[in-house]
């Protein structure tokens, strides 16, 4: 098992982001049980093992020399996407990216529904501008009204929107018919950013993308995210997508060696191995389905439907998200991504990642004996407020 004491101070040294897979693992004592990762959002499926055994074999050279640079790199994904290389522009990871948009295309406001990633709420705020958050009802499932939000955003005169599709935590998608609909209506605006970086998990997949309307439009960026589709969170590497004029911006603002060597050989890998990929995303929608269902059988739990490879549940009447999170930890060996530092949810809610089944019912079994242990085995009440004013403020008017 985990050691409780020091793995649980972990997350309570910082209310923003949950600590890494790597802190947790120091944290741990020599010898405990392996953690059954259910927070952190990567594809279980890919890379394939024989990718893995390729990597090993060419890891002395991935660390040694330089990688190529990105425009070298980004011509490559390009290809196998059958993208424009003018309309490309990777990055470190989308969190860079999003820093850039941030710091060249955004001006004084930006709106986006909430709860939702925490960068596009973060970062803004971060330097000094004002963030307009679109509170998603939580009596609606948390489905996004597009003309409500777009309403919003005139209400406040924000000139650069945000949506995530599917969003993150709660996995909420709209059709493509719709995200077309919300860029015609805010085709004033400086800027619309669509996040599909869980698009791919979807179950219509590529073909609900906006991207090949993005590079025919001129305030619109389509970001994407690798890390998460192929597995490899620790290998830093997203894109986005948009006119060669708002692409040309961003790229000129990036280093030349902003991709690492492990991205690089990855990007190189693909084409050989883009059924295993294709492959992975099936499956991944398959168990989300099957997640779906073991969960919406323990009493008192609700999931809400979800279009990434994660799900988001509140729990029953009087649970503390943090302190079953603490307790699956420590007791169970199961990692849990609580909800209560996210503007607009609160620790009523966990966001799961899909996991395949045999760490399904690992969860579920975890869940039933956390959850309705009798004999003075139950959790403590949820406290009044999260801790973090901005999410109570938020929480308090759902």
């Amino acid at each position: 098992m985990a050691d409780a004491g020091n793995v649980t101070a972990l997350f309570r040294a910082s209310t923003a982001h949950t600590p890494s897979y790597s802190a947790l693992n120091r944290a741990a004592p020599d010898g405990g049980q392996p953690l059954v990762d259910f927070c952190i959002p990567c594809n279980p499926y890919f890379p394939t093992p024989e990718m893995y055994e390729e990597l090993g074999g060419r890891l002395r050279d991935i660390l040694t020399y330089y990688p190529s640079g990105a425009d070298t790199i980004a011509a490559e994904l390009s290809a196998v996407l059958g993208l424009n290389p003018q309309t490309v522009v990777m990055g470190n990871g989308s969190t860079e990216l999003i820093t850039w948009i941030d710091h060249l295309l955004v001006r004084d406001a930006l709106a986006v529904p909430v709860p939702t990633f925490g960068r596009w709420t973060d970062q803004s705020m971060e330097t000094g501008k004002r963030v307009d958050m679109f509170l998603l009802p939580e009596s609606d499932g948390f489905v996004l009204d597009p003309h409500a939000f777009v309403d919003f955003v005139r209400s406040r005169g924000s000139r650069t929107a945000v949506v995530c599709n599917p969003n993150n935590p709660d996995g909420g998608m709209l059709p493509r018919r719709s995200v077309l609909a919300l860029l015609d209506a805010l085709q004033d605006l400086d800027l619309v950013v669509v996040d599909e970086s869980f698009l791919e998990f979807a179950d219509a997949g590529p073909e609900s993308s906006v991207a090949d309307e993005a590079v025919l439009r001129p305030n619109v960026i389509v970001l994407r995210s690798l890390g998460k589709n192929f597995g490899l969170h620790g290998v830093r590497f997203g894109y986005l997508v948009a006119n060669p004029g708002l692409s040309g911006r961003v790229r000129a603002a990036l280093p030349k060696w902003n991709l690492n060597s492990f991205a690089e050989t990855v990007v190189f890998m693909l084409r050989q191995h883009r059924h295993a990929y294709d492959l992975s995303l099936r499956q991944v929608r398959r168990d989300r389905q099957e997640m779906i269902w073991h969960l919406g059988r323990l009493p008192g739990l609700t999931s809400y439907p979800s279009q990434g490879n994660f799900v988001y549940v509140r729990l029953p009447d009087g649970v503390d998200g943090a302190a079953l999170r603490d307790r699956l930890l420590a007791e169970h060996g199961i990692l849990v991504r609580e909800c209560g530092n996210k503007i607009g949810s609160s620790s009523r809610f966990l966001r799961l990642v899909v996991r395949p089944p045999v760490d399904v019912q690992h969860l579920v079994g975890g869940l039933e004996q956390t959850l309705y242990a009798t004999g003075g085995g139950g959790l403590l009440p949820v406290p009044y407020g999260t801790g973090n004013p901005a999410v109570d403020r938020l929480v308090m008017r759902a």
